[in-house]
């Protein structure tokens, strides 16, 4: 990153809009954005401008009771003209400074949710452990890389991939009660750890993101696809979106980051953070 346009979080609590604590905060931002303006950052700086809410807490923690019982944001890129994807895939229209964000996302993360046809498209590989984060991982407890998740309904999945047969992590699979026995019996074999999230053939989006929370896996980040996402703002469990906007137009009929029925009365997301390099910009978005 090279640049960086301050904005005020509008998910702040009222207590911090006093006059007072307006003035303090604006004189600290102001001297924090001098200091990065125009200067590559570090993956350390990164992480702590996309770090997690504190504190997260897991259901039934009598500690920090207040605290959010986990936090799922979603990184997706889309180009001017909102497309997601070029060919069927997301990086042509992804540049270097996205992949560093890909990365410290994924550095931050307990755990990595992605729909399946998103892990046939993409190659989905197992999350590696990276030294950058080393430290900050082991100082919050978490393993020394996220967990992929995989959302599959019919368990149509390559199980002989190294998602599956050498993570670092075990891959989690979450799927429906309805699952083919045969596939939860191959996926098991193969060293996944199924999750059965709803009653019927799919995934229910508030139970996936609830059972990944009782596992202790808090930190929630999801990379769609559109389909996926799309479940997961329709049921109001999104609470960020990290969106790289590319200053690309494609034309064509690509999916744009969401998928899915139109919902019944747009849902509001607050600016939190924008980051700029050679024209592309790494928005924050949370829920009001």
């Amino acid at each position: 990153m090279r640049r960086l346009f301050p904005v005020t979080d509008q998910t702040a609590p009222a207590a911090a809009t006093a006059p007072q604590a307006q003035s303090e905060g604006r004189s600290e931002a102001s001297a924090h954005v001098a200091d990065l303006v125009d200067r590559e950052w570090t993956l350390d700086e990164l992480a702590e401008a996309y770090a997690y809410p504190a504190p997260l807490t897991t259901p039934g923690t009598p500690a920090a009771s207040d605290a959010p019982h986990r936090w799922l944001r979603a990184n997706m890129v889309s180009t001017l003209d909102g497309a997601a994807q070029h060919d069927g895939r997301s990086q042509a229209i992804s540049s270097d400074a996205d992949m560093r964000i890909f990365g410290t996302l994924r550095g931050l993360a307990d755990v990595v949710i992605a729909g399946a046809e998103t892990v046939r498209l993409e190659g989905y590989r197992p999350a590696r452990a990276r030294d950058a984060f080393a430290a900050r991982r082991a100082a919050d407890g978490q393993a020394p890389a996220p967990a992929i998740a995989v959302v599959s309904a019919s368990l149509n999945l390559d199980f002989s991939q190294p998602l599956f047969t050498s993570p670092l992590v075990p891959t989690l699979v979450l799927t429906g009660a309805a699952a083919s026995p045969d596939r939860v019996r191959d996926a098991e074999k193969a060293g996944a750890r199924v999750i059965v999230a709803g009653d019927g053939p799919g995934v229910e989006p508030d139970r996936a993101v609830a059972a990944l929370a009782d596992m202790g896996l808090v930190r929630q980040l999801t990379e769609g696809g559109p389909r996926l996402l799309g479940q997961f703002a329709a049921a109001g469990v999104l609470d960020e979106l990290c969106l790289t906007v590319a200053p690309l137009l494609t034309v064509g009929s690509a999916q744009r980051i969401t998928g899915g029925p139109v919902l019944p009365d747009p849902e509001r997301f607050a600016l939190a953070a924008v980051l700029e390099e050679a024209g592309f910009l790494f928005t924050r978005y949370r829920r009001i």
